[in-house]
């Protein structure tokens, strides 16, 4: 049974940083691409970043140079680094894996953890 868990979630202010986790269990997780999302409260999930296999990472021009993303791949775990917080960041954080590509359809998706930016 694939298993995504989520954390490092929470509450801080504008200008601040957060690093999300995702543990993976149950798949073969060095042959997946792991990828962030994002719903914010009445918006439809939004691609955030994802890093491929061959560790290549994906960013939105949103997220670019602001996020970064990383796999440890001995740990069977994928981090999203988020740094220079803003108000418009906040929303509930899943992470996904998907055996096929960055943009593809994503095959297992994490519980979610909730990022909130205050002002």
């Amino acid at each position: 049974q694939v298993r995504l868990v989520e954390s490092g979630g929470g509450l801080v202010q504008a200008g601040g940083s957060l690093r999300l986790s995702c543990a993976a269990s149950g798949l073969f997780f060095s042959t997946y691409t792991m990828g962030w999302f994002r719903q914010a409260p009445g918006k439809e999930r939004e691609f955030v970043s994802a890093i491929s296999s061959s560790d290549s990472p994906w960013y939105t021009d949103l997220t670019k140079g602001r996020f970064t993303v990383a796999r440890d791949n001995t740990k069977n775990t994928a981090y999203l680094q988020m740094n220079k917080l803003e108000p418009e960041d906040t929303a509930v954080y899943y992470c996904a894996a998907t055996a096929g590509g960055v943009r593809g359809q994503y095959d297992y998706w994490g519980q979610g953890t909730q990022v909130t930016v205050s002002s």
